[in-house]
């Protein structure tokens, strides 16, 4: 197995660089550049009148997520998936979309759709999570632009929502796997969870070797307080 490379710059338990610009998107309802180090992701919501048909005449809204990867996020060109979605998209986007629907009060929505779009620039790593993040962010823009034309009696988002990776390398917990990383671990997990500190999805693989509760109970409490980590940045991103 090849070994990831030594940590040089930042400590196993220590988040890459992370920022997050609003408004990055003029005609969008919210937007969101998110970096996790070199990864970029785009995030933009938009707004639309109606739900999916098995959802009419419930009154309450849907929130829906796409991903893509740009054709040179990566260091080979990847084509444009037209027509049909791949299977590794379509995982991702139904967790990005699952992990916003657990933020969001969706009777506060009316019978509306906020769908976010999420397209990587550059990937190296850590593309789901920082989508997640990046999200959250741009759907709550979209909530204050709901509020600022009287469409909604609430913000429909209760509260943020962040993903991170956590990974075993060496027997090492190691956070927000850079790509390096990411493809050389024993173990691979991706972790999404609320302000409050619940979980929403825990997508753990024993890559190489397998790993015991106490190793995933490590990597649960590394996760979390990277989790936090990004929460703050979240809330200091939207002034709060």
């Amino acid at each position: 197995m090849t070994m990831p490379p030594p940590r040089t710059t930042r400590a196993n338990d220590q988040l890459r660089p992370v920022t997050l610009e609003r408004g990055v998107a003029p005609f969008a309802e919210g937007s969101c550049l998110v970096s996790f180090g070199a990864t970029r992701v785009l995030c933009t919501a938009t707004v639309e009148d109606g739900v999916p048909e098995w959802r009419r005449g419930a009154g309450a809204g849907w929130v829906t997520a796409e991903y893509a990867m740009l054709p040179r996020a990566t260091t080979r060109r990847t084509p444009r998936e037209r027509g049909r979605v791949g299977g590794r998209t379509q995982e991702i986007q139904r967790l990005v979309g699952r992990a916003l629907r657990a933020a969001v009060d969706l009777d506060a929505l009316g019978e509306r759709t906020i769908t976010i779009d999420c397209d990587v620039l550059a990937a190296d790593g850590g593309t789901r999570t920082a989508a997640i993040t990046g999200a959250a962010v741009a759907l709550h823009d979209a909530g204050i632009w709901l509020l600022s034309h009287s469409l909604v009696p609430r913000h429909p988002l209760r509260e943020l929502v962040a993903a991170v990776s956590v990974g075993i390398s060496a027997g090492e917990v190691r956070l927000d796997l850079e790509y390096l990383e990411d493809v050389a671990v024993d173990v691979d997990l991706n972790l999404v969870a609320l302000e409050s500190g619940a979980f929403v999805e825990i997508q753990g693989t024993a890559e190489h070797a397998p790993f015991d509760r106490e190793r995933l109970d490590a990597m649960l409490d590394v996760g979390l307080r990277g989790i936090r980590q990004l929460i703050d940045l979240q809330r200091r991103a939207l002034g709060r």
